[in-house]
């Protein structure tokens, strides 16, 4: 069974035998809901590609000290994956976040597609944002990730469209649709980066469609199934993960 990851700040110049204190909430999730003991096995990360293995040699009510026993780089993943989330509504937008950080997207954006109920302003705005980032935070420590995927700010149609024209050559961004010709199959399997475009319960609009093919997307269906947003996502990232590098 794989050790359990914990999340710091920095493990910038730790060295093997070194002692690596775990704070706050990070350290009391560790001691008090998993329980961690004095001899265990721990992974701690920075998220940014770089974890340390080591022995729990200190256990406190916010404090976790492990001694850093082995150090491991691990390059950022190829092809890289982004997921463009149209809002779904209620909590089918964290459900969406946490199982598009278990199989392996590297970026995660919201989307404030035309046809999305949710909607994010204000106060709301900001709550919304910091949960799928928690939620993909926790996610990544469960799927015991070293490289954490990035949520990033509430992208609008025109900032989705200037993400997927500024693909290099080599890259694929591809757009769901039920009614597409072409099945996600089809498409190349050589890209380095990949963008991909979901949208939410109403389905995209004509005027977004045409604006992302426009803009260099490619259309693709997933099956003769309809999947829910917050599951098409995954369905499609899976299916081109088992083409690339990134499951091999």
């Amino acid at each position: 069974m794989s050790l359990p990851v914990h999340r710091v700040p920095t493990l910038a110049g730790v060295r093997v035998g070194e002692v690596v204190e775990v704070t706050g909430a990070e350290a009391h999730h560790a001691v008090a809901v998993r329980r961690l003991r004095v001899g265990e096995q721990v992974v701690l990360t920075d998220g940014l590609g770089l974890a340390a293995q080591g022995e729990v040699t200190g256990t406190g009510k916010r404090l976790l000290a492990v001694t850093v026993s082995a150090l491991e780089q691990t390059p950022r993943p190829s092809p890289a994956f982004t997921v463009v989330q149209a809002l779904p509504k209620g909590d089918r937008g964290e459900l969406a976040v946490e199982v598009l950080t278990e199989v392996g997207v590297d970026v995660v954006v919201p989307w404030a597609a035309a046809r999305s109920v949710a909607v994010w302003r204000g106060e709301r705005a900001v709550k919304s944002h910091a949960k799928w980032v928690a939620t993909a935070a926790e996610a990544a420590k469960q799927a015991r990730r070293s490289w954490f995927p990035e949520v990033r700010e509430l992208a609008t149609t025109a900032e989705v469209c200037d993400l997927v024209a500024g693909l290099g050559a080599d890259g694929l961004a591809v757009v769901l649709h039920e009614d597409a010709a072409d099945p996600l199959p089809a498409l190349p399997d050589s890209a380095r980066e990949v963008v991909l475009v979901v949208g939410p319960e109403g389905g995209i609009s004509p005027e977004e469609l045409a604006a992302l093919t426009d803009a260099g997307a490619r259309v693709a269906r997933l099956g003769s199934e309809v999947l829910r947003t917050s599951t098409a996502g995954v369905a499609a990232v899976a299916a081109l993960m088992a083409r690339s590098a990134r499951w091999r």
